[in-house]
């Protein structure tokens, strides 16, 4: 699955509605979908969100590049993401609007992460005191 053009599943700050989302996708990716990532926790960290595997699931968005955007799009996502505690796996998720089991792209805590609380919702957008955050 690795060397497959994947859709990206994103949970915190890269979720559309979210400060980055416009800041590095605009342009690079269509419509997005909801989506949740079964068999993960999300945690708080340093003003972005972690997921690690665990009894739960993450609500997020699934993306796509715009056409002939793919390679661009990566290789932000992984500039953006790898140097801040993540790396980049293949996992299944599930979209929402027909229960498919989708593969994508998910940036999760690397090891030595700075891993905060456990944020119990799942949603990034819901954390306490909730709502998307601004820089």
């Amino acid at each position: 699955m690795t060397g497959e053009a994947l859709p990206f599943f994103v949970y915190g700050t890269l979720r559309p509605g979210a400060y980055n989302h416009d800041r590095f996708l605009a342009g690079r990716t269509g419509a997005g979908e909801d989506a949740v990532l079964p068999g993960a926790l999300l945690h708080d960290g340093p003003g972005y969100p972690f997921a690690v595997p665990g009894e739960g699931r993450i609500a997020g968005a699934l993306l796509t590049a715009a056409p002939g955007r793919y390679a661009e799009l990566l290789d932000v996502l992984d500039r953006l993401e790898e140097p801040a505690g993540y790396e980049r796996v293949a996992r299944p998720v599930v979209r929402a609007r027909d229960g498919a089991r989708v593969p994508a792209w998910v940036y999760v805590a690397a090891p030595g992460a700075p891993l905060g609380p456990v944020i119990a919702s799942g949603d990034w957008f819901r954390r306490v005191p909730g709502g998307p955050r601004t820089p």
